[in-house]
Order: C-alpha cells, then sequence, then structure tokens
C-alpha cells in the first residue's frame, strides 16, 4: 500500500505541469496581444498629439492673421469717420455761408420779413440738428469699434 500511494500522487502530479504549460500558452499570446494593442494605442496616441499641435499653430495663425485683419478694418473706419467729419463741417459751413448770402439778397431786394431774432433762432435749431447729428455719427462709430473689440478678445 505505500506503494501504491506514491503511484496514484505521480500520476496526478504529472498533467500539473503540462496543465500550466497550456494556461502559460495563451497567457503568453495574450501578453503578445496586448503588447502589440499597446504600441499601436502608442502609434495613435502619438499622431493625435501631432495633429493637436498642428491644429494649434494654425488656429494661433489665424487668430493672428484675423486680429491684423481687425486692426486694418478699424484704422480704416477710422479714417473714412475722420474725413466723414470734415466733409460734414465743410457743408456745414457751406450751408451756413449760402444762408448768410441769401439774407444778404434779400435784404438787398427789400424783401426780407423776417425778423433778425427769428433767423437767430433758425440758424441755431440748424447748428444744433447737425451737431446732435455728428454726435450720432461718433457713437455709432464708437459703438462699432467696442463691438469689434469685444469680438476680438479671447
Amino acid at each position: 500500500m505505500a506503494e501504491s500511494d506514491p503511484a496514484p500522487s505521480s500520476p496526478l502530479l504529472a498533467p500539473a505541469p503540462t496543465a500550466k504549460k497550456e494556461d502559460l500558452q495563451p497567457v503568453g499570446e495574450k501578453i503578445a496581444e496586448l503588447n502589440e494593442s499597446q504600441s499601436e494605442l502608442l502609434g495613435r496616441l502619438r499622431g493625435l498629439k501631432e495633429d493637436l499641435q498642428n491644429w494649434r499653430s494654425k488656429l494661433d495663425t489665424q487668430v493672428k492673421t484675423y486680429k491684423d485683419e481687425l486692426t486694418d478694418l478699424k484704422q480704416t473706419l477710422n479714417t473714412e469717420l475722420e474725413q466723414l467729419r470734415l466733409d460734414f463741417q465743410e457743408l456745414r459751413t457751406t450751408l451756413q455761408k449760402q444762408q448768410e448770402d441769401v439774407t444778404a439778397s434779400l435784404k438787398n431786394l427789400g424783401m426780407q420779413d423776417l425778423d433778425e431774432s427769428r433767423k437767430e433762432e433758425d440758424q441755431q435749431k440748424n447748428n444744433a440738428e447737425c451737431e446732435e447729428a455728428a454726435v450720432e455719427g461718433r457713437n455709432g462709430a464708437i459703438q462699432s469699434e467696442g463691438s469689434a473689440a469685444a469680438e476680438s478678445s479671447p
């Protein structure tokens, strides 16, 4: 019986190492697959990082381009606004001169029926209306500049 004890235990031990080898073989394959998968993922990650860096540099370039264009547009707008102010002032001066010429002509013809105070009131109304129009023009330009600046800030 002593001999029979070692014999049954031997067959149990022998199949155990072969079972471990069989278990190790799929584990080895799994490790190889995981290593390959990890390599693929690392490659994709590197590619994504490069894409992100390229996108950021393109974005920075586009932002700079848009800021430059916005600055140019703002300068153009300010130049045009200043020209409009000068034109407006010139037209106002011309209109005042024409009013004075008409008044003088009417006086010379003796057809003047407005007294001096009424003419001054009319002239003051015209001046006030002209100044109001100029202020509205400036306010519109300032609002345009303000909204453009708000759009350009991050």
